[in-house]
């Protein structure tokens, strides 16, 4: 256990001190990238034969820290917050969450033939917190490593590309701030690709953009209760069903949410508990990308980037549709 954790922890911190370094941290990628994509590289080294047994460790880290940040992350929204925009908000991101993730999966499975598992994390990803939710996601349906691996790579290459198309898109709408920060909010993939697109394009947009993407995150509970049992229920033998997966993590984080909303936490405590489920979610990536071989990537090719592309666009060209529709 101990030599697992350890090893979780040094890729962290790697993770961690890689976005220190000026040039790095100005491209907008956070540590979980750093740390997943360096837990790859040390697993498929010969440095992982050297280490022993880490499995216990790494198992560990991957589901229980995974559960503990998720849990955390809802010291960063109140119920304030969520109701502050009316119900449009929720019907708009509502609509977003289940037609990506219906259309995802079916050019996932039925047009460029990957599995449901792939098809599945990687259209919650980009419908709803990009790798957050594919970790969420995973944890409900008992997802391979290299299903998981691959989706978080797909989310965060269209959630970065998202940071520079949407300002740059911004002029050319000749909506007003708040209502394109409400575009932005319901159709980028990660919060911090959120507050990055918002805050290039101004104050009001950052506003609402932060807002309409908190009520997505809220969203990824009921979600997870929905996949969970139609997981449970699709199995070869339609008379052998598969117990429903349960993810109580999803309401310890409704719990936390509620307890950020009643309670007048102080500032260096809510942000000291956020970074700590930041730093757990982080040792998770590490964990992961450590157990994700490069064979079963390559197996997939490129179709999961494919179906990432067509979501990403149709997040864009949908979202400018819908959003004054509702909001204009």
């Amino acid at each position: 256990m101990i030599k697992g954790l350890g090893l979780c922890l040094i890729i962290t911190l790697a993770g961690y001190l890689l976005t220190a370094v000026p040039a790095i941290g100005q491209t907008g990628l956070s540590p979980l990238v750093f740390a997943l994509l360096l837990g790859l590289l040390l697993g498929n080294t010969g440095f992982a034969g050297r280490l022993g047994d880490t499995g216990a460790g790494l198992a560990f880290s991957a589901r229980w820290l995974l559960r503990a940040g998720i849990v955390l992350f809802g010291f960063s929204i109140t119920v304030q917050q969520l109701v502050a925009l009316g119900p449009r908000v929720v019907v708009l991101d509502v609509l977003v969450i289940t037609s990506v993730v219906t259309a995802g999966y079916w050019l996932g499975t039925r047009w460029l033939g990957l599995d449901r598992d792939t098809a599945i994390l990687t259209s919650a990803g980009s419908a709803i917190c990009g790798a957050a939710a594919v970790l969420a996601t995973e944890s409900a349906i008992r997802a391979k490593p290299a299903a998981t691996s691959m989706a978080v790579a797909t989310v965060v290459l269209f959630g970065t590309l998202a940071m520079f198309v949407y300002p740059a898109l911004y002029p050319l709408t000749g909506w007003d701030e708040g209502l394109y920060g409400v575009y932005i909010g319901s159709t980028v993939h990660e919060v911090a690709q959120v507050v990055a697109a918002g805050g290039a394009v101004g104050p009001d947009a950052l506003a609402n953009a932060v807002i309409v993407k908190l009520v997505r995150v809220m969203l990824l509970v009921p979600f997870l209760l929905i996949i969970g049992q139609l997981w449970a229920n699709r199995t070869a033998d339609s008379s052998e069903r598969q117990p429903v997966t349960i993810p109580w993590f999803a309401f310890g984080f409704m719990a936390v949410v509620a307890i950020n909303s009643l309670l007048d936490l102080p500032a260096f405590a809510r942000s000291g508990l956020v970074t700590t489920g930041q730093f757990a979610m982080t040792m998770a990536m590490a964990a992961l990308g450590y157990q994700t071989r490069l064979s079963a990537l390559r197996s997939l090719g490129v179709r999961p980037f494919v179906l990432a592309l067509c979501l990403f666009v149709a997040l864009v060209l949908g979202g400018a549709v819908v959003t004054p529709m509702l909001f204009g």
